[in-house]
């Protein structure tokens, strides 16, 4: 736990100086660009911004420990407040991709594996191409184009179609709460619109989680206690899942737990392009209005995902593998 605080120690750290050093003035935004300069002046002093920055820092960490994560240099709303409001969309998003990436991505790289050198095997190999080098924001359009703008399967973007009220919050999480509402119509309208942006977010992970288990699903298959496994008569299914598939997903896990994370940095494109207000969209906003407070709110959640997520899979990692110590 004491290394999980020092990384979360370490990123906000980094995050504030680089935020602070860059040449902008978020003062002459939030005072207007037509202000006079005493005005921008007045407005510099009463965000504390013309204190040495290490005094700015101390300030931060000071409210930091308390939960404060500051207020909006724009809105003058509590950013905490902001976040619980934004975070429930981007955990949706990011739930739904990371789940399409465990679904997809492990059978096809067992199968790619099982059926080395067939039509599985290349498909995988295509896929593994195309998903690592395609760029987000231009597979986010295409897939706009075709699937909404040439086929009509899917919508545009948004969380909701125009119109549809929002399922009463529990968790902000759209599906989720049309589930417990009960509402089976706005699960489904729900579930069309998160299912583009999921995918485009998704992708380039599917790709890499692929190929990542194929490889050592091809490495574990040709260990000695596989063949003794087929030796003993077991069923191919059986030597696949259970003994080989047990022992290949433990490097495969640590990746995933990584994308957790990186899939929340990632959705920034991701919400623009779909019009999905969530994290993302907030901090995009929050970039370009020179916001520090938003900008590190922001910053600071990704990160704590990050560490929960990685600490997630070292419990894993104890449960499937008893020599392991967490």
């Amino acid at each position: 736990m004491g290394l999980l605080s020092l990384v979360i120690l370490g990123v906000t750290t980094l995050t504030f100086l680089v935020s602070h050093v860059i040449p902008a003035d978020p003062a002459r935004y939030a005072a207007g660009l037509n202000a006079r300069p005493e005005q921008v002046e007045a407005v510099r002093h009463q965000l504390g911004l013309d204190r040495p920055l290490w005094e700015q820092y101390l300030v931060y960490l000071r409210q930091l420990v308390h939960g404060d994560l500051g207020k909006s240099i724009l809105t003058s709303r509590p950013v905490a407040q902001e976040l619980r409001n934004f975070f429930p969309a981007t955990a949706e998003l990011v739930l739904v991709a990371f789940l399409l990436n465990v679904v997809v991505a492990v059978p096809l790289g067992v199968a790619a594996a099982v059926r080395r050198g067939r039509l599985t095997d290349s498909a995988s190999r295509v896929l593994a191409v195309l998903g690592a080098g395609l760029p987000v924001f231009w597979l986010g359009l295409v897939l706009q184009l075709v699937l909404y703008g040439k086929l009509e399967w899917l919508p545009l973007g948004g969380r909701l179609s125009v119109g549809v009220t929002p399922p009463p919050r529990v968790t902000g999480l759209y599906m989720m709460d049309s589930l417990l509402a009960g509402d089976l119509a706005l699960f489904v309208d729900a579930a069309r619109h998160v299912l583009m942006p999921a995918f485009t977010l998704a992708i380039g992970e599917i790709a890499v989680i692929a190929r990542m288990t194929r490889s050592n699903m091809l490495d574990v298959l040709s260990r000695d206690y596989i063949r003794t496994a087929r030796a003993k008569g077991l069923s191919e299914r059986v030597v696949t899942y259970r003994h080989a598939l047990k022992n290949a997903i433990l490097p495969v896990l640590t990746v995933l737990g990584m994308q957790l994370g990186w899939m929340m940095g990632g959705t920034l494109l991701v919400e623009v392009i779909f019009s999905w207000g969530g994290l993302g969209f907030y901090a995009v906003a929050g970039i370009r209005q020179q916001d520090f407070p938003v900008i590190m709110g922001v910053t600071l959640v990704i990160c704590l995902v990050f560490v929960l997520a990685n600490a997630v899979v070292d419990f894993l990692y104890s449960v499937l593998d008893p020599r392991i110590k967490c």
